[in-house]
C-alpha cells in the first residue's frame, strides 16, 4: 500500500467527515466527532494494509464512518438519554436507522457552518487559526506546531482552550443567514488570511507545509465563493490576492529555502494559470460598491505579476498602498509603501518617508534604509545592515542582509 496515500486520504477526507458529524452531535461534542473519524482512518489504515485499499476508498470512508455513528447510538444508552436533544437531528436520531448525510451539497453546508464557527472572535486570532488548521485543514498537532514554531503541548492546549471558549459561549453550528454573514465574514475573511499569510510568510523551514498552509486557506476561500451568500466581492479579492501571491510561490525561496527577493526572482518561474486565475477573481470582486484592503492588497499584487519593472507600475503600485494606508493602517504598510516610493519617484524622498516611521525593532526597516543609501552613502547603508542582522530572527533573513553588507564591503 503507498504510504503516501492513506495520509492524502486523510488530508481531503478528515475534515469534510468532521463538520458533516460536528454539524450532527453540535459544538458540546465535538470530540465525538473527532474520535469516531479518527477511527474510521484507524480502522482503514489496518484494513486495506491486509485486503488492499478499495476500488473507491472514499466511499469506503464514508461508509465505514456512518456505521460507526450509527453504532455509537445504539450502544450509548447515556448519550440518547442525556445527549439527543442537544443534538440537531433529534428527530432523526428517534430513528434507530438514522441517516448520515454525506452528499456532496451537505458536506458543502456543514463546512460553511464549521468555518463561521471555528472563526467566532470569541477566541483570538492564533485560537482561531489553529482551530481552523486542525478542525477545518485536517493537520494534525505536530504540524500545527511546525507552522508556528511550536510545541505539541502548546498547541494541544492552544486548540482546547479554543473549543472550550466555544462552548462556554454556546456557539451554534449552523450555516449562517445573511445578517450573520454580513456581521461576521470580515472575521471569518481575516482569519483565511492570517491562515495563508502564515504559509506564506511562515518562518518554517518546511516548504511543502507552507504550500499546505496556502493551499488550504484558498480552499476555504473557494468554498465561499461556491455559496451564493458568501460570494462577496471581498471574498473575490481575498481569492484573488492568494492567486497573485502563490504564483510566485516557487521563483520565493532558492534550493535551500532561502528567500529570493523579488528583483532577482526567475520570472519564468512564475505561474501564469494562477496569475489568470487571479485576474479573473479580481474582476469578479470589482461587482457592488464594496472596497476592501483584500481589494487594494490584491491590486498591489496584481502589478507584481507583471514583468516589466517600469515607472508607471510603480506608481500603480504606490497609489494603491496610498489607498490601503488610509483604510487600514499599519507598520509593514507603512514600510512597503516607502520601497514603492523609491521605485516610483526616487529613493531621496523614501528615505525621508522611511525615517518617519522609527520601527526601531523591525529588522525590515534598517534593511530598506540599508537598500536605499546604499550606491549613494555606503557607510550608512552599511550601519543599517549591521542593525538589521541583530534584529534579524531567521536564517533567511540573516543571509540575505550578509549578502547585502558583502556587496558593500567588496566595493572598497
Amino acid at each position: 500500500m503507498n504510504q503516501e496515500f492513506i495520509p492524502h486520504l486523510f488530508r481531503t477526507e478528515y475534515q469534510k467527515i468532521v463538520s458533516v458529524l460536528c454539524n450532527l452531535f453540535g459544538i458540546h461534542h465535538i470530540e465525538i466527532a473527532e474520535d469516531i473519524v479518527s477511527d474510521t482512518f484507524l480502522t482503514a489504515s489496518e484494513t486495506w494494509a491486509i485486503k488492499g485499499i478499495p476500488e473507491n476508498p472514499t466511499a469506503w470512508l464514508y461508509t465505514v464512518a456512518k456505521n460507526k455513528t450509527k453504532n455509537y447510538f445504539k450502544r450509548n444508552d447515556i448519550f440518547e438519554k442525556k445527549i439527543v436533544t442537544e443534538i440537531q437531528y433529534n428527530s432523526a436520531l428517534n430513528n434507530p436507522e438514522i441517516e448520515i448525510d454525506l452528499s456532496d451539497q451537505n458536506i458543502s453546508d456543514s463546512q460553511l457552518a464549521m468555518i463561521f464557527t471555528v472563526c467566532n472572535p470569541c477566541n483570538s486570532d492564533e485560537a482561531q487559526i489553529a482551530l481552523a488548521l486542525n478542525l477545518l485543514c485536517g493537520f494534525g498537532i505536530n504540524e500545527i506546531a511546525d507552522a508556528f514554531l511550536s510545541n505539541k503541548e502548546v498547541i494541544y492546549k492552544r486548540i482546547n482552550r479554543a473549543k472550550e471558549k466555544l462552548k462556554e459561549e454556546n456557539i451554534k453550528i449552523q450555516n449562517p443567514n445573511p445578517t450573520e454573514i454580513q456581521e461576521r465574514i470580515d472575521t471569518v475573511l481575516k482569519t483565511i488570511y492570517l491562515l495563508f499569510s502564515e504559509g506564506y510568510y511562515s518562518t518554517s523551514q518546511n516548504t511543502t507545509l507552507r504550500k499546505d498552509l496556502c493551499a488550504e486557506a484558498m480552499r476555504l476561500t473557494y468554498l465561499l465563493i461556491q455559496n451564493k451568500t458568501t460570494n462577496l466581492p471581498a471574498t473575490n479579492a481575498l481569492m484573488a490576492l492568494m492567486c497573485f501571491h502563490s504564483s510566485r510561490f516557487d521563483a520565493r525561496t532558492n534550493e535551500n529555502g532561502e528567500i529570493i527577493l523579488y528583483q532577482d526572482q526567475d520570472e519564468s518561474l512564475w505561474n501564469q494559470e494562477l496569475i489568470d486565475k487571479g485576474t479573473y477573481f479580481l474582476s469578479q470582486s470589482s461587482n457592488g460598491n464594496t472596497l476592501s484592503k483584500y481589494h487594494l492588497e490584491a491590486g498591489i499584487a496584481y502589478w507584481h505579476t507583471q514583468k516589466k519593472d517600469t515607472t508607471e507600475k510603480w506608481q500603480h503600485i504606490l497609489e494603491l498602498y496610498n489607498h490601503l494606508i488610509i483604510l487600514e493602517y499599519s507598520p509593514i504598510v507603512a514600510l512597503n509603501r516607502t520601497y514603492a516610493l523609491s521605485k516610483a519617484r526616487n529613493k531621496q524622498e523614501a528615505i525621508v518617508e522611511a525615517e518617519k516611521l522609527q520601527l526601531t525593532n523591525n529588522p525590515f526597516y534598517y534593511s530598506l534604509l540599508g537598500n536605499l543609501y546604499s550606491g549613494d552613502d555606503d557607510q550608512k547603508a552599511l550601519k543599517h545592515f549591521e542593525t538589521a542582522l541583530g534584529l534579524a530572527s531567521t536564517n533567511s533573513d540573516k543571509n540575505i542582509i550578509i549578502q547585502n553588507i558583502k556587496n558593500i564591503t567588496s566595493k572598497k
